[in-house]
C-alpha cells in the first residue's frame, strides 16, 4: 500500500500502474536512523516537513535537497526513508534512488516474466 499512497498523495485516487524490480544497489543511506541523520544535521521531523514545495520556490533548494546532494557527493546511490504520505505508518518505507542502471553497484532490473508490459 505504500506505493499507492506515495503515487496518489494529492486529491483522489488516480489510475496507477505498479511494477516490480529486482535491485542490487549500494551504498544506501538509512534515513530511518535518527543518529545517522543527526550526523548530517537533519532530524526525522525535517524529512517529514510538508512545506518543501513552498521552501523550494522561495529558497531554490530545500534542506532535504541539500541533504540529498551531500549524500550523492559522499557516494551514496540511494536513501532508505520512511514514507510520509497520508495514512503511512512507521513501517512504510521508500527507497529513493539517485544512481541505477544495468550493472553493479546500482543494478535495477524490471521484473516482467510474463511480458505483461509489452502488450
Amino acid at each position: 500500500m505504500t506505493a499507492v499512497r506515495e503515487s496518489n498523495q494529492i486529491g483522489t485516487l488516480q489510475p496507477t500502474t505498479l511494477v516490480s524490480y529486482e535491485a542490487d544497489i549500494g551504498p544506501v543511506f538509512d534515513g530511518c536512523d535518527a543518529a545517522a541523520l543527526a550526523r548530517y544535521g537533519l532530524t526525522p521531523e525535517a524529512l517529514a516537513a510538508d512545506d518543501w514545495r513552498i521552501r523550494m520556490q522561495r529558497d531554490g533548494m530545500t534542506p532535504t535537497q541539500s541533504f540529498a546532494a551531500q549524500l550523492i557527493a559522499d557516494g551514496y546511490a540511494a536513501l532508505r526513508v520512511q514514507s510520509f504520505a497520508k495514512g503511512a505508518v512507521a513501517s512504510d518505507v521508500n527507497m529513493v534512488l539517485w544512481v541505477w542502471g544495468s550493472a553493479l553497484p546500482a543494478r535495477l532490473t524490471l521484473i516482467d516474466d510474463e511480458g505483461r508490459l509489452a502488450q
